[in-house]
Formats: C-alpha cells, sequence, structure tokens
C-alpha cells in the first residue's frame, strides 16, 4: 500500500471515527430527553395532583438553574483545552486534566447546594412557594451535589474516543432513572420517594464518574491548571448566564405589560423543537474538540461543513411543515385559546437560521472565548431594547421578533471575528448556497403561515 493510499485510509478513519462520536453523543441527548419525557407524561398517569407534579418540576428548575450556566460552560471549555493546554501541555496517557476538572464540578455543585440552602427564603418567592422552605430541600440539596458532576461522564467518553460507553451509560442509568423515579409514584408512594429514587441513580452515575477518573487520569491535583480552566471558562459561564435569563426578561417584558393569560400564550409558543436543538447542540459539542488542534484545521472546517449540510438537509424540510401547520396543531395539541402561541412558535422557529452557524464552537476550540462573552452583551441588549420597542407595535409577537433578531446579530458579530481574525469566512464551515435557500424558503412559508 502506497503513502497516499495510506493517508486516505487514515482520513477515511478519523472521518467514521468523529462521525460515531457525534451520533453517539447525539444519541444520549435525544435518549435522555425521551426518558425525562416520559417520567412527566406518566405522572400525569398517576394520583399525583397537579401541585405535586408542580412540586416535581420545581424541584428541577431550581437545580437547574442554579447550573446550567457553569455547567454547559465549562462542559465546552473541557472539550477545547483538554488536547492542549498551557499547564500540561499537551494531553499524554492519563492526563491529570480529568481528575482536576471533577474535583472543580463538585465542589460548584456543593456550593450551588449551600447556595439554595442558605437562600430558601428568596428562591421560594422566585418560584412562587408557598411558605420559606423548599419542599423536599433536603433531598433537593443531595440532588444538586451529585447531578451537577455526573453530567461530565458522556464528555469523558468523547474525549477517550469511546463512542459505544456513551451510549452504554445513557441506556443504562437514565432507564434505571425512569423505573426508580416512577415506580415508587405508581405504587402509591409520596412524591419523596420518588425523588430519592433520582438521587439513588445520580449517585450511582456520580460512583460511575469516579471509576472512569480513576482509570483514565492521573490523580494530581493542580491548583494552576483549575486557575487556567477558570479564566477561560469565565467568559462562557457569563454568555451561558446572560442567553440563559432571555427567556426570563421575555417573559418579565410581557408580563409587565400585559395579564398572565397573555403570559401563558407566549411561553407555550416561545420555544424552539428540542430534537433540534439538543441534536444540534451534541454535534457542536462533538466538533469542539477538533478545532483545538490546529494542526487539522482544514479538515476539521470540511467536516463540521458537512455534518452541518446533513443536518439542514432534513430539520429545514420539517420546519418548514411545521410553520405552515402550527396554527392547526396549537389548538388539538392544547385547545383553541392557544392558537395565538402558534404565531409566536413560529418566529422561534426563524431562529433555527442561526442554529447551522457554529462561529462559536470554533472560537471555543481556539481558546478565544472573549468575543463571545461581548457577543452575548450586545444579544441581551438589543433583545431587551428592541423588545420594549416592538411590543408597543406588535404586541407578544414583537418581543418574540426581537428574540430573533438579537440571535441574528449575535451570529454575524462571531461570523465577522472568524473572517477578520482568523481569515476564516462563513463558506468554510457553512454550505452558504443551502443555508441561504432554506432560509429563504423558511421565510416564505412563515409569511403564509401568518397570512393565509
Amino acid at each position: 500500500m502506497n503513502n497516499c493510499q495510506k493517508s486516505k485510509k487514515l482520513k477515511t478513519r478519523f472521518s467514521l471515527n468523529k462521525l460515531n462520536k457525534v451520533l453517539a453523543l447525539q444519541f444520549f441527548q435525544i435518549f435522555r430527553f425521551g426518558i425525562l419525557l416520559l417520567i412527566s407524561i406518566i405522572f400525569t398517569k398517576t394520583n399525583l395532583s397537579l401541585g405535586q407534579i408542580g412540586v416535581y418540576e420545581t424541584f428541577l428548575l431550581i437545580a437547574g438553574s442554579v447550573s446550567f450556566f457553569w455547567i454547559g460552560a465549562m462542559q465546552q471549555t473541557l472539550l477545547a483545552t483538554y488536547a492542549e493546554n498551557k499547564t500540561f501541555g499537551k494531553t499524554t496517557e492519563k492526563s491529570p486534566v480529568l481528575f482536576n476538572i471533577s474535583i472543580l464540578f463538585t465542589a460548584l455543585s456543593v456550593l450551588s447546594a449551600v447556595f439554595v440552602f442558605l437562600l430558601q427564603p428568596v428562591i421560594s418567592g422566585m418560584f412562587s412557594i408557598h411558605g420559606e422552605q423548599i419542599p423536599y430541600m433536603k433531598i433537593l440539596f443531595l440532588y444538586i451535589i451529585f447531578s451537577g458532576p455526573v453530567n461530565l461522564v458522556e464528555y469523558v467518553y468523547l474525549l477517550l474516543d469511546k463512542p459505544l460507553k456513551i451510549i452504554y451509560f445513557g441506556v443504562l442509568t437514565f432507564t434505571l432513572q425512569l423505573f426508580c423515579v416512577t415506580i415508587p409514584i405508581i405504587l402509591g408512594f409520596d412524591l419523596g420517594y420518588g425523588l430519592y429514587g433520582l438521587v439513588f441513580v445520580n449517585i450511582l452515575r456520580f460512583i460511575w464518574l469516579g471509576f472512569i477518573i480513576f482509570k483514565y487520569s492521573k490523580i494530581q491535583l493542580s491548583v494552576k491548571f483549575i486557575h487556567e480552566f477558570l479564566i477561560l471558562s469565565a467568559p462562557l459561564v457569563t454568555s451561558f448566564l446572560l442567553s440563559g435569563s432571555a427567556q426570563y426578561i421575555d417573559g418579565f417584558i410581557i408580563s409587565y405589560k400585559f395579564d398572565e393569560a397573555t403570559l401563558a400564550i407566549f411561553r407555550y409558543g416561545a420555544r424552539e423543537v428540542p430534537v433540534y436543538v439538543l441534536l444540534i447542540n451534541a454535534f457542536g459539542n462533538a466538533m469542539t474538540p477538533a478545532f483545538a488542534i490546529k494542526d487539522n484545521l482544514k479538515q476539521s472546517l470540511a467536516e463540521l461543513k458537512k455534518g452541518t449540510e446533513n443536518l439542514m438537509n432534513w430539520m429545514f424540510p420539517t420546519a418548514f411543515i411545521l410553520i405552515i401547520s402550527s396554527k392547526y396543531l396549537f389548538p388539538l395539541v392544547f385547545n383553541k385559546n392557544f392558537i395565538e402561541s402558534a404565531f409566536v412558535f413560529n418566529i422561534y422557529l426563524l431562529i433555527l437560521i442561526t442554529r447551522f452557524i457554529f462561529s462559536r464552537i470554533i472560537l471555543i476550540g481556539f481558546k478565544n472565548t472573549k468575543p463571545i462573552l461581548y457577543s452575548s452583551l450586545v444579544e441581551i441588549i438589543i433583545n431587551i431594547t428592541l423588545s420594549f420597542a416592538l411590543i408597543n407595535f406588535w404586541g407578544i409577537y414583537g418581543v418574540a421578533f426581537a428574540t430573533f433578531v438579537s440571535y441574528v446579530i449575535e451570529k454575524i458579530i462571531l461570523i465577522r471575528i472568524l473572517n477578520k481574525k482568523y481569515n476564516i469566512p462563513l463558506g468554510q464551515y457553512v454550505n452558504v448556497k443551502k443555508l441561504y435557500l432554506f432560509s429563504a424558503i423558511l421565510l416564505i412559508c412563515w409569511i403564509i403561515g401568518w397570512y393565509i
């Protein structure tokens, strides 16, 4: 076999390997979403009251609200720093990186749990909980501590190039979660027993994390690396916090101008298609480590472009159908009072146009996270300003449209930074012609759905 054939074989093997990791992470995200949705559906079929189901949702919401921003940001920072960093250099066998990150995640999870415990009266007020104590606080305390670090497991397997382990971990632990959370409720026990089941599964996941850390990482605490990691992740943490707060700001603006019924109509429509978001985010996260290796930049950009095109080929056509049929689907799924929610949903569907532009993950791979923070600040300022301006002319639709415009401007800023600073034009990582064509058709479908 000549050198040219060997090179082609290695490239093919690398591409298939990358594809496997992408698909594995996408499967993991979809399977997790499906299990969580199934648990919610099963709860509605049991003897749990609507109030108890609300307590369960609030339990998860509180846990998520104090950790989503730093978990998401630090997961992406890990993907960018694992292959190479200033403290340890290039990754060797059993790098200390994973051990230090697991310690950091555990420490932040403990701090988050303590934060919730100490601020119970404030949090109870924010989430409209009667009284100053959060229901099942002891269980929530344990859940926050153990559920934070276990978010590392699938990404550790991703970095270690073990896609099948991602699938095994997801299927085994989330299937177990389904049974441990729902069976006590089905048997007629109190909601607390289901929550104890949730904590039990997360303790098992935590033990699983401990095994893989001890197996694949060197046990060497490095304050220098943790400091380096925190400096790099800080802009991303702030960016995630700003982006995550946008939906709450929109809700506050509408609450200020309208009544609770109007807010409900807005919130039922103000959401993207979960499957789209999960698959796109999983793809982006799986691709991030490739951009931490500058030698493979050209190949990584080509893979990103191809993978993005594959997603566009089926997501856009399904979005065309949804955007035209939503005003018929919403009254069927909910009731006729929510037909206005369909028009809000259609505006949020336009955000799909921006989701295929992965400028952010390229910058994270390059370990240049400050532009992401600046663009997020611009995004939130435009969102708020434009929402207040458009709400007077277009009501709740104006707030939704302001969100779409702010997303577009944030992407334009990052596109310009990549082009100007790194000489990477949009066409190198996105099929621009196909994106423009699909975007134009989606806008036409939106007009049809709005006026006809």
